[in-house]
């Protein structure tokens, strides 16, 4: 990134109509680059992508590639430019636009292509199908820690043999291929992954294999699928891989699983693969049918962690339960099952199935997926074990910064869009204090905005709506600030009133409890209650803390 700061005119409206409080929590300066991969204008918002048949041929010896991406849309508005994303040092030989070759402008990772004719003067009219075809080349961006720092991946298995990938969520999936490479716009018609490899190696895409060919030494694999996909989830899997098939009896009917692991690693991943049919039933019960089943579901070894890949989960958990053999919780809960395999796969629901506009919003992905795994040791354990361990993970919460990131700059908020967001939705369901009604809501948030895009503020709404209490001030309590309100509280002298409030929290901060069968109505200001001595026990600290995300402090009335 270039160190100068350069802000566009765009991102300086945008910055400008931010909340103080948001624009408090980085220092980072923003660049034009910035801008034009994280925000919407003219040139993005003419056009609607349809489909994306993307065709790569890595050279494992030069780490180079060779590609092709053609990008069917339709046109929202007249078009005249459209910006098209390809991440430096890639290099585009040629743009065609109804297979005629037409100028573009290269600024940093953008190109700008140019449409019209001079001569002809091409218009388009909104409605109207059409596409361009890119053809490029060059030395990706490799990846250093991924998936963390992302990029191409070249590395060689165990016996010596390449295996690559690609990990480019937050980066972008412009980093390899060309795309409008924001959020808000996927594929709606879905998209194919052709990989020209060595024939001794075995290529694996998203969805279903359509074709497999091979001459001169090299094999052509095409996937595809169906339904709309992340830019980032279009990913290559190359390697030695061999594979096994399944099927669930799930609630849409039958569920095509299968598995591709490294030929030498099979009898471990047959055991330890066996958690994704439990997984599965646990999160259909919870959040709603498997939303992919017109592409199934595999599970993928891959050469980093893990990632959540539509219909192609990323796998590198090494084939052991917890997080690479750790319990995150620190109750045992989380060395019960693997990892990788309920994390990502839950994103299939929380990133897949409902994805934010803007990476700003990453708690709504992040947050629900950190929470289905509370949902999956529930499901098989009960609720106090959930409760455990979703108390356990608040000790990875840093409380940093805000878990909303800034808009319009592909910036992600704090890391605590993880453990923070999955603690506030669990306090949200104890406010309910209704887990059917509480299950439906996540259903319904599968459901209603199944393969849709949005944004945080329709999804506190709907929580909202579902839940029958206005929980604005919840979110903007734990999604934008650092504080964790305190329930002040205070016994009369013979401990049957109970005096409490708010503190440390945001103006009107007023989130219920539900403590067994008591219900409080905090506030900031005092206010009391006459507690039975049988119902004493719900007001006991470890209690309240274990069900909320919140601090509790004894205190003097004043």
């Amino acid at each position: 990134m270039n160190a100068k700061l350069f802000i566009g005119s765009a991102c300086f409206t945008l910055l400008c109509n931010l909340g103080s409080a948001q624009l408090l929590q980085t220092n980072k300066s923003f660049t034009r680059q910035d801008t034009l991969r994280g925000s919407l204008n003219a040139e993005r918002n003419s056009w609607d992508v349809q489909q994306y048949h993307v065709q790569v041929k890595p050279d494992f010896s030069s780490k180079t590639i060779t590609g092709v991406t053609r990008i069917v849309y339709k046109a929202i508005s007249p078009i005249y430019t459209m910006q098209v994303d390809l991440q430096q040092p890639l290099i585009i030989d040629s743009i065609l636009h109804r297979n005629k070759t037409v100028a573009f402008v290269r600024e940093g990772n953008v190109a700008h292509v140019k449409l019209i004719d001079s001569a002809i003067r091409i218009r388009f009219k909104p409605g109207v199908t059409d596409f361009i075809t890119v053809y490029y080349h060059g030395k990706p961006r490799e990846a250093v820690r991924p998936p963390w720092d992302g990029g191409w991946i070249w590395r060689k298995d165990d016996q010596g043999r390449p295996w690559m990938s690609v990990a480019c969520q937050g980066l972008g999936a412009s980093v390899w291929y060309p795309c409008k490479d924001h959020q808000s716009d996927e594929p709606d018609q879905g998209a194919s992954l052709t990989m020209i490899v060595p024939d001794t190696l075995v290529a694996v895409g998203n969805g279903r294999l359509a074709s497999n060919t091979t001459a001169k030494g090299l094999a052509t694999y095409t996937w595809k699928v169906k339904n709309p996909i992340n830019s980032y989830n279009i990913i290559p899997y190359i390697g030695k891989y061999v594979s096994w098939k399944d099927t669930l009896n799930g609630e849409n009917g039958k569920l095509d699983l299968q598995y591709w692991v490294l030929d030498y690693e099979k009898a471990k991943a047959e055991k330890q693969f066996t958690q994704v049919k439990p997984m599965l039933r646990a999160f259909e019960y919870w959040m709603g049918p498997y939303p992919f089943y017109a592409d199934g579901y595999q599970l993928v070894q891959s050469p980093h962690l893990g990632m959540e890949h539509q219909s192609a989960i990323a796998y590198g958990n090494r084939f052991m339960n917890g997080y690479l053999g750790r319990d995150l919780s620190g109750t045992g809960w989380g060395s019960k099952w693997d990892f990788i395999i309920v994390h990502e796969s839950g994103h299939e629901w929380f990133a897949n199935n409902i994805t934010t506009k803007d990476i700003a919003d990453m708690w709504v992905h992040e947050g629900f997926t950190n929470y289905s795994e509370t949902l999956f040791i529930d499901y098989y354990h009960g609720t106090e074990a959930g409760n455990d361990y979703n108390k356990g993970i608040r000790k990875n919460i840093a409380n940093d910064k805000n878990i909303i990131g800034i808009y319009g700059v592909n910036e992600e908020g704090s890391g605590d869009m993880y453990y923070k967001a999955s603690n506030m939705i669990h306090s949200i369901r104890h406010i309910m204090h209704d887990d059917n009604r509480f299950r439906n809501m996540i259903r319904g948030l599968n459901k209603d905005f199944y393969h849709s895009t949005v944004t945080t503020e329709q999804v506190e709404q709907y929580i909202s709506k579902a839940a029958g209490i206005n929980l604005s001030k919840v979110f903007d309590q734990y999604l934008r600030t650092t504080q964790i309100p305190v329930l002040e509280y205070e016994w009369n002298a013979d401990s049957t009133r109970l005096a409490y409030r708010w503190s440390n929290c945001i103006a009107g901060f007023d989130m219920p409890l539900s403590l067994g069968n008591i219900k409080l109505q905090p506030n900031t200001q005092w206010q009391s209650i006459v507690v039975d001595a049988d119902k004493r026990r719900w007001l006991h600290k470890d209690y309240i803390e274990r069900m909320y995300y919140i601090k509790t402090a004894s205190a003097t009335k004043p």
